[in-house]
């Protein structure tokens, strides 16, 4: 069963960013949507006003008469009980990942990969194809700041999407445009190394013609060799001319993002100076480096997702260079045991571009807790490189943080892919100018 042809859909998970997306698209296309979730949330809030129909426990009695197709979010474990019911009574269950190929399969598909910047870049490439006439579907592992949206549906055969190397999900894919903002080592609970990735990026060269482009920096040592036997026609965004880019946006990595847009629209042939104004207009996404407000004593709020060394490391390298004159404070939540046990003395060396670092415990996610790591260590960690380091409980901080000591002179950070962003909601609820 299609994506297209089924008439009722269940989604289990359907409260995450991608999963969420494809129950949106969906009800846009006149299905019936019903789902489950652990949780409720703002998007599954949004959901429901649209007309899905969700639970917030999984339970096969979830799975309604009359359904033909159930979507499941890669994180769902294969012992579901959701997902053994579909199985039993013989409905067929797809993943995200899969059904994002079925939707790709009769569009023209510019698909955004990459360790760092799909989210961002995703977003900025929609934008410059929404405002250039294009009408694309966009699907982006976040939510538009301006639509609020994880979805936007186009009337058009683009269609713009993250593509993302985890479990190799990208796979699913065949893209018309494939853009690799860079290669890094992260997702190590799945790749063996950064050989491992760089195969899964040539599996998905692999399946792309004579007829297509890949949009990336063909000179980065980690690039390059997933190109190696491409038959797809490179461009090298680097090239791209920026007279007149001034981005909204801060960060040296957020420049390269729009390069690699610039690229897109030139094989689109979208007028240069437009695609510059769109970008120049372009405000940015949920939970990437993003303004959350301001406290009564002045102090700025922003959050980001950055969740591995890399993104830290060049998010906060671009918030020094917006913010020359003020104390930054960042609040890190570590995201797994895994990575943060691998990646441990990297971590130790990202924080080198802020004056306070306040670390949370580990966001476990899908991992058991490795009793070899915690974030005490990692707080120790960094304050070895002469930082202002402090550990709070996850609790405490939420509920008893004074915000008050901050100023005009301080921006407040919170960071990770967990819940930390919570932290600096509750201190804007308790603390509003």
């Amino acid at each position: 069963m299609k994506f297209k042809n089924a008439r009722k859909i269940h989604f289990i998970g359907i409260g995450g960013i991608g999963v969420s997306a494809m129950a949106r698209m969906a009800l846009k296309e006149g299905k019936k949507v019903t789902g489950s979730n652990l949780a409720e949330s703002e998007i599954t809030s949004e959901l429901k006003k649209l007309g899905a129909v969700i639970k917030f426990h999984h339970d096969g009695e979830n799975i309604e008469y009359g359904t033909d197709l159930v979507i499941f979010s890669p994180a769902v474990p294969k012992d579901n009980s959701e997902l053994l019911k579909a199985k039993k009574i013989g409905i067929p269950a797809i993943s995200y990942p899969r059904s994002l190929g079925d939707v790709s399969e009769n569009k023209y598909t510019i698909a955004v990969s990459g360790t760092h910047g799909k989210t961002t870049t995703t977003a900025m490439l929609a934008d410059v194809l929404r405002h250039s006439y294009f009408d694309p579907t966009v699907i982006v592992g976040s939510l538009l700041k301006k639509e609020k949206t994880n979805f936007i549906h186009g009337n058009s055969k683009y269609f713009v999407t993250e593509a993302c190397e985890y479990k190799r999900s990208f796979l699913e894919l065949k893209p018309n445009i494939l853009v690799i903002t860079n290669i890094d080592l992260d997702h190590l609970d799945y790749f063996k190394n950064i050989f491992d990735i760089q195969k899964a990026f040539k599996e998905l060269i692999a399946k792309m013609g004579e007829k297509d482009y890949i949009v990336c920096d063909p000179n980065d040592k980690r690039v390059a060799p997933a190109l190696v036997k491409a038959v797809s026609k490179v461009v090298d965004y680097t090239t791209q001319g920026a007279i007149g880019l001034n981005l909204k946006i801060p960060g040296e990595h957020n420049i390269k993002n729009a390069f690699a847009c610039l690229a897109v629209a030139n094989i689109l042939g979208i007028n240069h100076s437009d695609a510059i104004k769109s970008l120049n207009n372009f405000e940015g996404t949920w939970r990437r480096f993003e303004l959350k407000g301001k406290t009564k004593k002045g102090a700025l709020i922003y959050d980001d997702y950055a969740h591995n060394p890399t993104e830290v490391q060049v998010t906060l390298k671009g918030a020094r260079e917006f913010f020359k004159d003020k104390k930054i404070t960042v609040i890190f939540q570590p995201h797994l045991y895994s990575r943060t046990k691998i990646f441990l003395e990297d971590f130790a060396k990202s924080f080198n571009d802020v004056d306070r670092v306040i670390v949370l415990p580990i966001y476990a996610a899908r991992e058991e807790e490795d009793k070899e790591i915690n974030s005490k260590i990692l707080a120790s960690k960094i304050k070895k490189n002469n930082r202002e380091t402090y550990y709070i409980e996850y609790e405490k901080m939420l509920n008893e943080f004074n915000s008050d000591i901050f100023g005009q002179e301080d921006v407040i950070l919170t960071m990770g892919a967990g819940d930390v962003y919570k932290i600096g909601e509750k201190i804007l609820g308790n603390n509003k100018k």
